[in-house]
């Protein structure tokens, strides 16, 4: 398919002293469509050719020449440069990448060679698996996706919160009352029950705090109790969280949590008190980060044992040894955007070569948030995620034994549109903005929703059963697609790779997420003046064509995003 934003920056670099790749850079696609396909602003060569931008457009216009059958004019409007591709270079380019794509349609083999380390959902062993870890889940599985389909060679990872203070309160908990709780059948439940109670203890009684913080010390000192002990929640833990993950169809190349590196982050200390940075603090071991204007890096705590940072340290060494990564990106709540700041500060002094410690990223999201204020597990107030899900699933039965009770298979459609639902809702607006959690807003199947963007894709499929047949590009008359409404759908499907890209550059699923809506909506809007199946066998084909395209573009773009399309609805 022609880059035609490539094709634009060539013939302008011709005339002006920037390289096409700066150029094409600047090229913009404007936001109303009557602006042309192709923008580019001159004020960006103002400076350097010392004149007013309008002056410098004018004089592109004049000097810069493109084939007929390519592009249909040039305007000059405000000092933006404006282009309008003809009409049938685009339907030529969409359609013929769409017939040799199918659909690997919009995958690049722009990431190849290179390296994506993403850390991602890590829940914490014995606690629930709530709602609040939906988004690191669901985010980071729509990034690792997307990059993957971008030619990435991308490693997964779990960094399972399985170590630290709470083990050893967990554990202190267990040796207290375990015979009072049956964790073995239904352990994350009994466990986060005992994990309260401690806590509310804690509170009453300093010895029994400094209790489970010794416990996590023997812990990290492989006291044989202590380690059994947190083998068997670990386990436990896993089995259920897998529930979770196989609702979800996530799936890792790592599980290395925080407590693989128990092992290693000695290293960690060591490199740091050979470069005289560990400091004491008030009986802790800090890195003093003063200088960034940024709080203490504590290393050691006051008892010896080690920190969230010092396994992140750690696992930054392994990672860049292992994995060589030319990115390593976290997605975690905004509220760790300070602890990122100070382990990527202080991985500078780690003896790692630049390339892994200038391209370490945290990628922050915003809070799930009850209506009656933040969850807890402490205090016992969250939703967990399984049952989150389950009850999308069978809002959705019900919806389906209203309107369509004869539908085959229906569980499995109704879990497709569920949890759909669910991961549409949460990727539809921008990472960092906090969510108020709402059954209501979750589970609105009208508007820009999951299932509304299904629905538009089951509408794609019984078009086609309904022509029975899938026409032959070579059929397909192009002039047949010159009206406005298919152009609007032939541009959207040639911005699909650049909205992909986008995504990934930015970190933002929403913008695949938003993209499926307005295709969704384009698509609706076509069918609706336009008919499908008509006499006409040259237009039924074009439409057809364009039909199966739209579903196309939609299921990719779906599965980018870690939703599942059903057949039917």
């Amino acid at each position: 398919m022609i880059d035609f934003k490539e094709q634009i920056a060539k013939e302008i670099s011709k005339n002006v002293n920037l390289p096409k790749e700066e150029i094409y850079e600047y090229i913009e696609v404007p936001s109303d469509e009557k602006m042309g396909d192709f923008s580019f602003p001159c004020f960006k060569l103002a400076k350097e050719l010392k004149k007013a931008p309008q002056m410098i457009a004018e004089d592109l216009k004049q000097n810069i020449h493109f084939k007929e059958d390519f592009m249909q004019k040039v305007d000059v409007v405000s000092g933006y440069l404006n282009f309008y591709i003809q009409p049938q270079e685009y339907i030529k380019n969409v359609l013929n990448k769409i017939d040799a794509s199918k659909e690997n349609f919009g995958k690049s083999t722009i990431g190849n060679g290179k390296n994506i380390v993403i850390d991602y959902s890590a829940p914490n062993i014995a606690k629930p698996f709530h709602i609040g870890h939906l988004r690191s889940t669901v985010i980071g599985n729509a990034i690792y996706k997307i990059y993957k389909f971008l030619g990435y060679n991308v490693i997964g990872i779990n960094h399972l919160g399985d170590y630290g203070t709470q083990f050893g309160k967990l554990i202190e908990g267990y040796k207290l009352w375990g015979k009072e709780y049956n964790i073995e059948e239904n352990p994350i439940d009994e466990l986060t029950k005992i994990y309260v109670r401690i806590n509310n203890l804690c509170k009453e009684d300093e010895t029994v705090l400094e209790n489970c913080r010794n416990n996590f010390k023997k812990l990290e000192d492989g006291d044989p109790e202590c380690v059994e002990l947190w083998t068997k929640f670990r386990e436990l833990s896993l089995k259920e969280f897998q529930k979770v993950y196989d609702l979800l169809q996530v799936s890792f190349d790592s599980w290395n949590g925080e407590a693989f590196y128990s092992d290693k982050m000695q290293e960690v200390v060591d490199i740091l008190k050979e470069k005289n940075l560990l400091k004491p603090s008030e009986g802790a071991m800090i890195v003093d980060l003063s200088e960034k204007d940024m709080p203490p890096c504590i290393i050691e705590k006051t008892n010896g044992s080690t920190t969230y940072a010092t396994r992140d340290l750690a696992a930054i060494l392994y990672r860049a040894r292992n994995y060589d990564f030319d990115k390593a990106l976290y997605v975690t709540s905004y509220e760790q955007i300070l602890h990122f700041k100070q382990i990527f500060e202080v991985a500078k002094y780690l003896n790692l070569n630049e390339k892994y410690t200038q391209n370490l990223v945290h990628i922050p999201f915003g809070m799930i948030q009850l209506k009656s204020g933040k969850m807890s597990t402490r205090e016992g107030n969250v939703i967990k995620l399984e049952d989150l899900l389950n009850e999308a699933i069978s809002r959705v039965n019900k919806i389906i034994d209203e309107k369509n009770p004869d539908l085959e298979n229906k569980e499995e459609t109704a879990k497709k549109i569920g949890i759909g639902a669910v991961i549409f809702n949460d990727l539809y607006n921008s990472r960092i903005k906090d969510e108020i959690f709402d059954w209501d807003t979750m589970l609105n199947f009208n508007g820009e929703t999951g299932p509304y963007m299904q629905y538009i894709y089951v509408r794609t499929r019984s078009l086609l059963e309904k022509a029975g047949y899938i026409p032959k590009l070579e059929e397909v008359d192009f002039t047949q697609l010159l009206d406005e409404a298919s152009l609007k759908i032939i541009k959207l499907i040639y911005s699909f790779q650049d909205t992909l890209l986008q995504a990934s550059e930015k970190y933002e699923p929403y913008i695949l997420a938003r993209y499926l809506i307005h295709l969704s909506q384009n698509f609706s809007s076509f069918y609706n003046e336009n008919k499908i199946i008509v006499e006409n066998k040259a237009l039924q084909d074009a439409r057809l064509y364009l039909t199966y395209s739209v579903g196309l573009v939609l299921k990719i773009g779906a599965e980018l995003l870690g939703i599942q399309m059903p057949n039917k609805m």
